[in-house]
């Protein structure tokens, strides 16, 4: 018998079929004929392929992965409002799901009356219910509209509900969405801090989000799906940093270089002309070639991956006509941790652009990790900063 707050599931299959779409008159004719023919089978997509995963109680995991490579139908079956159409799936006691804004939640009702509801549906004694009542319309922030049909609730309202009422009801198992994007930002770390709470308490989380930070500050391990298959499973630094590097490689693919100004070379060295280290001289050089007079502000960047950088520089630069400009600029202290990084460029007017926002080249730093607070909370800031500490009684 497995203890409550454990997730099993092997060899998962799910599929799905295109929607048929509007056609015209010739369209669907030509499309007899195909079938008469024996040629006019649609075909099925696979959302999920032959995934296994394993949580144990009060685990945190994180899934990963560009839209459409099986995150949410993943999280559906687990929370067993989706079917996969082969394998085995055993989510042991009570699950509290927040999986699209109004799930779970009846438009007609009040907001209290919702509360009543879900409790119920979770098989929870209404004593229980009440018990938690008011923490839950706290945390939602809805005093003065809990007793308001939910249907002239905003989408953030809603939100707020639904995850008041499965966070708060003492599920052992919470599976999240990306709905958290809906709320504002204080709202999120709210929401971040109860998940917190709740893995400390030993419920099971399992967090899918785009936002990558957040995801390494929850998880103590992630799940990175592509094309409906698990591409790696296993500590979350390890599976984030091969995600972000997957993600740089795809913008590089995509990166366009035709505009007024090119990029010809970019590199990231040490200044001694030895491996780049935390906290010691490092050195961008920039080759730019322009195709007409220009002058603008180039920025370089530095990220994990995506294009939001971790910090970023920019100089005004003056670009001659049909010609190349060196760039070159020395960072006294480069203030990154160990790991892998990568230099994004772009050259900017006041108004547009020279020079799209681009990857441009990477490389790797030797130093410090800047890892774990307390258990099951990772890395909470990407930067190393060099400081001194005096403590002392008063």
């Amino acid at each position: 018998m497995l203890p409550d707050g454990t997730i099993v599931a092997a060899d998962l299959w799910k599929r799905f079929r295109a929607d048929p779409s509007r056609q015209s008159l010739r369209a669907r004719a030509s499309n007899v004929k195909r079938h008469m023919r024996g040629r006019g089978r649609r075909g099925w997509r696979w959302a999920l392929q032959d995934v296994d995963v394993r949580i144990e109680p009060g685990e945190s995991i994180g899934l990963v992965g560009i839209n459409g490579s099986g995150k949410s139908t993943l999280l559906k079956i687990l929370a067993r409002v989706m079917y996969p159409y082969a394998g085995n799936v055993d989510v042991v006691g009570r699950t509290g799901a927040l999986i699209e804004v109004r799930a779970g939640i009846h438009p007609e009702l009040t907001g209290r009356e919702n509360i009543h509801l879900y409790g119920t549906l979770l098989g929870l004694p209404r004593r229980m219910v009440a018990s938690r009542f008011d923490e839950i319309v706290e945390f939602a922030q809805l005093e003065d509209a809990v007793d308001r049909q939910v249907k002239f609730y905003s989408s953030g309202m809603q939100m707020r509900l639904g995850f008041g009422v499965a966070a708060f009801l003492e599920p052992d198992v919470l599976l999240v969405d990306e709905v958290l994007a809906v709320g504002d930002t204080g709202f999120q770390q709210r929401c971040i801090d109860r998940m917190r709470a709740m893995l400390s308490e030993g419920t099971t989380v399992v967090f899918v989000s785009h936002d990558l930070a957040s995801v390494e500050s929850i998880s103590e391990r992630a799940l990175w799906l592509h094309g409906g298959k698990v591409q790696e499973d296993g500590p979350v630094r390890d599976v984030l940093a091969a995600y972000r590097q997957a993600l740089e490689h795809v913008s590089e693919l995509t990166a366009d270089n035709d505009g007024i100004v090119q990029l010809v070379k970019a590199r990231v060295v040490a200044s001694e002309g030895d491996l780049l280290r935390t906290e010691e001289p490092a050195d961008v050089t920039l080759v730019l070639r322009s195709s007409q007079p220009a002058a603008g502000r180039v920025c370089i960047g530095c990220s994990e991956g995506p294009a939001s950088p971790i910090f970023l520089l920019r100089h005004d630069i003056h670009l001659p006509d049909d010609g190349e400009v060196e760039a070159h600029c020395h960072i006294e202290h480069l203030p990154l941790p160990r790991g892998r990084y990568f230099l994004w460029v772009g050259v900017f007017l006041a108004r547009g652009e020279l020079l799209g926002w681009q990857p441009a080249a990477h490389f790797d730093v030797a130093g410090p990790d800047l890892d774990m607070g307390p258990p099951g909370i990772g890395r909470l800031s990407p930067v190393h900063v060099a400081a001194s500490w005096q403590v002392g009684e008063r």
